[in-house]
């Protein structure tokens, strides 16, 4: 890319000396000309002739070649650089979101774990995973990623399965424990009999899936090359009929004089303002988008997102704030502001995300001189004495242990007990709140026409459901591993048209796969992992769901300013070309009309960048 810019840059200064100095020997102004043209238009010239011996004869780079070759041998030495000119500022405008290269995805992929503690002969070695058998045993210290997936033999421990589920509540895990590879264990130390090699064990497939995915999605040729298809050869045979039929077969005018005009015919055909206005649409648009703070990585994305029909959405930290709040309070025989105090002066020693959450809805500082005995039961919650009172904060599990009756509940979110001197107290719902604009970026989704709205999470099946229906989600589907959300994902792909486009919404580490997979990755920029970001096509800085409707609407607004470059660019093109062909138009004045074109398509393609809300 750098490399092809200074070679335009270089051209274009040779081009800009040779046009401003007039040399007294005019041979040193057309090799000057002809210096320039090799340094801009070579590799355009060697794609041609490589194409033609590979079958591929009309394409852009010949049209190219024989319009500038044509020139020269007419004499338009000036005509023959300037096309070339156009034509390769066009490419850069085109390619360089395009090729702006990402780094490799699985550098980024925190989950991959450097090594295994193997026992073997009563010894513990730290070993590289590939090199762990199955059925032989690891060990897992506080702070350590799971290595491989298998069965726990010893210990118990809460895991962090965020990587792998985007969920951020963590799971408890006890002996005959099934565990997979990828999760970090938080608290105890645990054995593990391994039952996969790593290559089999979850961490590889979702790395694997990370750096093949993206094989599957096909890129969209390229409109010029399309087009040049067509209007090559159509070009072409024109030239020729020109240059041969009025002479022979009609015997009208000299034979020297119709192949100067089907030469000057093939100059003015290479369509230089069509090349430019068509990349500069589409970066109208990646700046409009980027200044309502959308990164897109490339026009093919932003075409695509114009005909998206199917948006599948992650929950956590893209639907959901990411973040788990106290949502309600329910007390018995005292006030919600004891239960929650009493509940977080409980709480006060441990780091788990529910008890930072009730610590913050409780707001005020703790005084830790009135707390004492206090004992955490892994998997259950705490316990611990609070002014004398005896405080107990859990599950089910943690109430079921001390013989303490309770109300079965049917509510969404996660549900806190607390229990005063053996005695059931109350309850609190913690609970991921949805974002602001989440509801209404659906509705604009759906008003906007996109067909369907799906949900795919690693979250319980109950909190799935409720968020769906807050959000009047089409389908939700929950409990998803991230190949799950693959196999998911390649299910929802069968529903839409072949025309149409998926794009999946996320925003962790786990989601990485299936925004490779989609059409249209769209991460949540923000809050989300840079492995996320990575393998992201289009990237909401601002993490709001409502900014998918600005990227569709700006898309659609740049297809719109797009075609109207199009349709503007050929009319004048045909209207000069039938000038040329009846000797009626110079070429400079063809020139002329090219530039002119390509000046009201720049101003057109500004407009993509002043996009407002209310004005699509």
């Amino acid at each position: 890319m750098i490399k092809n810019t200074m070679q335009v840059i270089i051209g274009l200064i040779i081009f800009s000396a040779s046009m401003i100095i007039k040399f007294d020997n005019i041979w040193i102004n057309n090799t000057l000309f002809i210096l320039s043209y090799v340094i801009v238009g070579r590799n355009i010239v060697f794609k041609a002739i490589k194409n033609i011996f590979n079958g591929r004869i009309f394409d852009e780079n010949f049209l190219m070649t024989i319009a500038t070759i044509g020139a020269f041998l007419i004499g338009e030495f000036p005509e023959a650089v300037a096309v070339m000119l156009f034509y390769q500022i066009g490419e850069i405008f085109q390619s360089y979101a395009v090729n702006k290269s990402r780094k490799s995805i699985t550098e980024l992929m925190n989950i991959r774990p450097d090594y295994a503690n193997v026992k073997r002969e009563n010894k513990i070695s730290k070993v590289d995973p590939n090199d762990v058998k199955v059925g032989e045993t690891i060990i897992v210290k506080p702070g350590e990623k799971i290595p491989l997936d298998g069965i726990v033999i010893d210990g118990t421990t809460l895991i962090d399965t965020s990587s792998l589920t985007g969920e951020f509540t963590p799971k408890e895990i006890t002996i005959e424990s099934q565990i997979l590879s990828g999760c970090i264990n938080i608290s105890g130390v645990i054995t593990i009999k391994v039952t996969k090699r790593f290559e089999e064990s979850t961490v590889s497939k979702i790395l694997d899936l990370v750096e093949n995915a993206s094989n599957k999605k096909s890129n969209s040729e390229n409109f010029i090359t399309k087009f040049a298809t067509y209007y090559t050869p159509i070009v072409v045979c024109l030239a020729l009929i020109l240059a041969t039929v009025p002479p022979l077969l009609l015997n009208y005018g000299t034979f020297s004089e119709w192949i100067y005009r089907s030469l000057t015919f093939l100059v003015v055909s290479c369509p230089c303002a069509l090349v430019i206005s068509i990349p500069l649409g589409f970066f109208g648009g990646i700046g409009g988008a980027s200044k309502s703070g959308i990164l897109v990585k490339g026009s093919n994305y932003l075409e695509a997102l114009a005909n998206t029909e199917i948006i599948v959405f992650d929950k956590t930290g893209t639907l959901t704030k990411g973040i788990f709040e106290v949502q309600e309070v329910v007390a018995q025989d005292m006030s919600k502001e004891e239960l929650i105090r009493l509940a977080a002066y409980a709480e006060n020693h441990s780091n788990h995300p529910i008890s930072l959450s009730i610590k913050k809805a409780y707001g005020e500082k703790i005084d830790n001189t009135v707390i004492s005995d206090i004992k955490e039961i892994a998997g259950h919650g705490m316990l611990a004495i609070v002014e004398g009172i005896r405080v107990l904060v859990g599950n089910t599990k943690l109430l079921d242990k001390f013989n303490i009756s309770y109300p079965k509940l049917d509510i969404s979110g996660t549900i806190v007990f607390v229990a005063i001197n053996e005695k059931y107290a109350g309850y609190i719902v913690i609970y991921d709140g949805i974002k602001d604009d989440s509801k209404d970026a659906i509705v604009s989704l759906k008003n906007d026409g996109v067909k369907q709205i799906i949900m795919l999470t690693g979250d319980a099946k109950n909190v799935a459901e409720n968020v769906a229906n807050s959000l009047n989600i089409d389908k939700v589907y929950s409990d998803l591993l991230p190949t799950d959300k693959v196999e998911k994902l390649e299910e929802i792909f069968k529903l839409k048209s072949p025309r149409g486009k998926l794009a999946f919404v996320g925003d962790g580490i786990n989601d990485a796969p299936v925004l490779a997979r989609a059409d249209i990755g769209i991460a949540m920029g923000g809050l989300g992992s840079d492995a996320a970001i990575e393998a992201a096509d289009i990237v909401i800085m601002t993490d709001e769901p409502s900014k998918i409707v600005t990227a569709i609407n700006i898309s659609k607004k740049t297809i719109r300013i797009v075609k109207q470059n199009i349709s503007f660019a050929l009319l004048v093109k045909v209207g000069v070309l039938i000038l040329s062909a009846f000797g009626i138009s110079t070429m400079w004045e063809a020139v002329f009309a090219d530039v002119g074109v390509s000046v009201l398509a720049i101003l057109n393609a500004l407009r993509v960048l002043q996009y407002k809300k209310d004005n699509k």
